[in-house]
């Protein structure tokens, strides 16, 4: 089966600094990927690449193995850039048909309006939506021409988190189809809950590829948390234990190895309130770009 996306040894320069440089990967169809990266990393590069906004200085970027003009002209590929506006003082309905127009087989309007969850809201202007439901008009814009793939950059930021429930709700949607979604995210919930692959993307490069389960077990670290007395330093030299920071008298462990970590701690005996947190996406992701945390969501 071929490819959604593939990337090979991309390059892309503006100016003195190296956007992309060499990043290599593949995405097969009906997959749903999330593209992490602190600022500056290059993924909004990446996808401007994907989409045929801009060429590669080098290597090679296609689309269902085509370039990647030819698979978006071909209406194979829907796009919903971080930003952008919408016509205003229409109708729902009046603008997703006349979006709907420009493709050659594009959804029928009553199934789009479904899958962006816009049924009861298609009589209703564009300029009296709320930002969750104008956002989902977006993504029935991107879907229209009822591509194979969907590129979202950074698709809901800035909504609440109600809003950004229900325009997930619709990505779904339009995933059970078959399809596939590649999304750019700050929200590191998003991506673990929603994501059945996480690549982290730092300078330029692939800095970690797979499940979200995997990425945590392989690269972040447990936190092994303990209340002590006195001087704390010797906690960081305890087996497993990778870095350590001390608030008052509470000391948190990472630990590559918790179990040795905890074993060692209650051999000491000097410790007490023992508490053991899993690692998480945020830790994984500060570990593999030496970045403070991106933000995360406040259910």
């Amino acid at each position: 089966m071929e490819n959604a996306v593939s990337l090979a040894n991309v390059t892309k320069t503006f100016g003195a600094t190296r956007a992309v440089d060499g990043l290599t990967l593949t995405i097969p169809r009906g997959r749903t990927v999330a593209l992490l990266g602190p600022n500056g990393a290059g993924k909004s590069t990446a996808i401007g690449m994907l989409l045929g906004l801009f060429p590669p200085d080098s290597g090679t970027v296609s689309l269902f193995g085509r370039d990647p003009e030819q698979a978006v002209r071909h209406g194979r590929v829907g796009a919903m850039p971080q930003e952008g506006g919408i016509i205003t003082r229409v109708t729902v309905r009046e603008l997703l048909s006349f979006v709907s127009r420009t493709y050659r087989e594009p959804l029928p309007l009553d199934r789009l309006l479904a899958l962006a969850q816009l049924t009861g809201l298609r009589d209703r202007r564009v300029d009296r939506l709320s930002g969750g439901q104008a956002q989902r008009v977006r993504f029935a814009m991107a879907i229209a021409g009822d591509p194979e793939l969907i590129v979202l950059d950074e698709p809901t930021a800035a909504l609440d988190v109600e809003a950004r429930r229900e325009l997930w709700a619709s990505m779904r949607g339009f995933a059970e189809r078959g399809r596939t979604i590649l999304f750019s995210t700050h929200y590191l919930e998003e991506a673990d809950e929603q994501a059945d692959r996480v690549i982290v993307i730092n300078r330029g490069r692939v800095a970690a590829d797979g499940t979200s389960a995997e990425i945590k077990r392989e690269v972040a670290m447990t936190t092994v948390s303990v209340t002590v007395g006195g001087e704390a330093a010797w906690l960081g030299r305890l087996p497993g234990v990778t870095r350590m920071e001390v608030a008052g008298d509470r000391a948190r462990l990472h630990s590559s190895d918790p179990d040795a970590t905890v074993m060692a701690l209650a051999r000491a005996g000097a410790v007490r309130d023992i508490e053991v947190t899993p690692a998480d996406l945020e830790d994984a992701f500060v570990a593999l770009t030496a970045t403070g945390p991106l933000a995360k969501e406040n259910a």
